[in-house]
């Protein structure tokens, strides 16, 4: 079995490090927290960090954070273009380190059976909800059942569904029994927001958010800004440091911009890739991409549409595009070319997969020819932002080349994310996925551009499934045998390019120089326990 506890640094055995080792290292209490889990390891601007960050942390102060697209309240159990806030008001039950081992949030310790086939949490004691009522076991079983309701749209709904029995010890210890052992665990546990049951569904509609988390819901106004106020009852002792968070909605990319360089908006991972080049040398701000690939560009094919059922044309399509003038252009070169969904931190990755589609338009023309298309002329939906604009150009310049003749179609990002969901995309469209950043399975059961069993594609084939599935279906998520499943996922997607793959990015964070200690976990929900506003 697997043993973690709160004083450990991950979970045991490790290959990598002894326990001793582990000890002297330990994570254990306040000091959890100010774990970066997903930081890039140097600050873009200077190679390092800036003078000043060790200085003792200053209490007070309201953060103010730009984002481009508006809180979706029916999205919140989803990750979404809004997954920001979630860790703000809620707390999850552990996130991840950036090796990918479990660290404890609400679970102060854990232990995995060695069949795979169940996990006993031991829980924190001293924690509340917004409301005064305390946090227990529970909780847990209500939020591994919210996420079990479709009604949620939760990517990690098929892992929420392998836990088929729950058994309490008393309020604080639970044992979450599995159908089946699954590779991605743990990736449920950091995803799952512990969310209060008596108002899950005002929280839903957008009118009452309670959690657990250092931040209290306190106001919003559609379309316009969301406001928080410190939570002077939160479980992480003298945590939050600051007074409250306002989130302002500034959809425009150029008002965001002015807005981020006259001092209004202090921290946005919403300013496009090309206008933060304009910022990374001026010393007010501090620029720093994550680089765990929690954003992948691609194109997407419908294939209920004829047009793309043939997979010569969705590889002519791979071959058509310019990648490194994609990233250099419409991402200010803030990503890393690639024909896969995976990061180069992931188990899944090989460079030469990475690198088995570049731009070769003659290639792409030899394709059209042999599936027997002299021409065609397709939609191509794109999210209506000044960013994924710029994004969808180069890609009908680029198509247009090999006689791919293609008409824009803007989208409102709301209504995108419910095409997504609801499978209503046109022959084409282009947006960015996630779900690659985490254990490699997640990806194919959980993201529904890629999902085995119902994708936005429309795609479906035994062998994929098969693969997907027993790489899923295993509590060793790194052992040789797996990763040879893995490779046979990403044969299968690199062949099939129902999903074609064009970059890997991070989000890259604008903060002014005076915000300090902000984190990100691997969903992207932003974790301002240990941040401050330096004097």
């Amino acid at each position: 079995m697997t043993v973690f506890s709160a004083g450990s640094g991950g979970p045991l055995p490790l290959p990598a490090l002894s326990r001793r080792a582990l000890l002297r290292g330990s994570l254990a209490g306040a000091g959890l927290l100010a774990l970066s889990a997903c930081r890039s390891a140097a600050d873009s601007a200077a190679g390092t960090a800036p003078a000043g960050d060790a200085a003792a942390p200053r209490r007070g102060g309201v953060l103010t954070v730009g984002v481009g697209v508006d809180f979706t309240p029916a999205l919140l159990f989803a990750q979404s273009a809004n997954s920001l806030l979630q860790r703000l008001v809620f707390n999850t039950l552990t996130r991840y380190d950036e090796q990918l081992r479990p660290q404890p949030e609400l679970a102060k310790s854990w232990e995995v059976a060695a069949d795979g086939l169940s996990v006993t949490l031991k829980l924190r004691e001293d924690v509340t909800f917004h409301s005064g009522r305390r946090f227990t076991a529970d909780d847990v079983v209500f939020a591994v059942k919210n996420l079990q309701d479709p009604v949620r749209s939760a990517q990690l709904r098929s892992t929420a569904l392998t836990v088929a029995d729950f058994r309490k010890n008393g309020d604080f210890e639970l044992t979450l029994v599995l159908a089946h052992p699954v590779s991605n665990l743990f990736d449920l546990f950091e995803f799952m927001i512990i969310p209060d049951s008596a108002t899950v569904e005002d929280a839903v509609a957008g009118t009452k958010l309670i959690g657990t988390g250092p931040f209290t819901f306190t106001d919003r106004k559609p379309g316009s800004s969301l406001s928080f106020a410190r939570n002077d009852k939160y479980w992480n002792p003298g945590r939050p440091y600051l007074d409250g968070v306002e989130i302002k909605v500034i959809p425009q990319a150029e008002t965001l911009l002015s807005s981020v360089k006259t001092g209004q908006t202090q921290l946005t991972y919403a300013v496009r890739g090309k206008d933060v080049a304009t910022l990374k040398d001026d010393k007010r701000f501090r620029i720093t991409q994550y680089d765990t690939g929690a954003g992948a560009f691609y194109i997407g094919a419908n294939l209920s549409f004829p047009q793309v059922q043939d997979k010569r044309v969705r590889q002519a399509i791979a071959w058509a595009i310019d990648r490194d003038r994609l990233v250099q252009q419409a991402l200010g070169g803030y990503a890393t070319v690639s024909s896969v969904p995976w990061p180069k931190s992931s188990p899944a990755y090989r460079e030469q997969d990475a690198n088995r589609y570049h731009h070769d338009p003659e290639k792409a023309k030899a394709l059209l020819a042999e599936a027997g298309v002299a021409s065609l002329s397709l939609p191509l939906a794109h999210q209506s932002d000044a960013g994924s604009t710029a994004v969808a150009q180069i890609l009908q310049y680029d198509l247009k080349q090999v006689g791919i003749e293609v008409q824009l179609q803007p989208v409102d990002s709301p209504t995108m994310q419910k095409q997504l969901i609801s499978q209503s995309m046109p022959a084409l469209w282009t947006l960015s996925h996630s779900f690659s950043q985490a254990h490699p399975a997640t990806l194919a059961v959980s993201a529904y551009p890629f999902n085995e069993a119902k994708n936005t594609s429309k795609f479906s084939s035994p062998e994929y499934t098969e693969a997907v599935q027993q790489a899923w279906n295993r509590s060793d998520a790194d052992s040789p045998e797996a990763k040879a499943l893995y490779q046979r996922v990403t044969d299968l997607l690199l062949e099939e390019q129902f999903i074609i793959d064009l970059a890997i990015a991070g989000l890259v964070e604008v903060a002014g120089a005076q915000v300090r200690g902000v984190t990100l976990n691997k969903y992207s929900y932003l974790n301002l326990d240990d941040a401050y506003l330096a004097g």
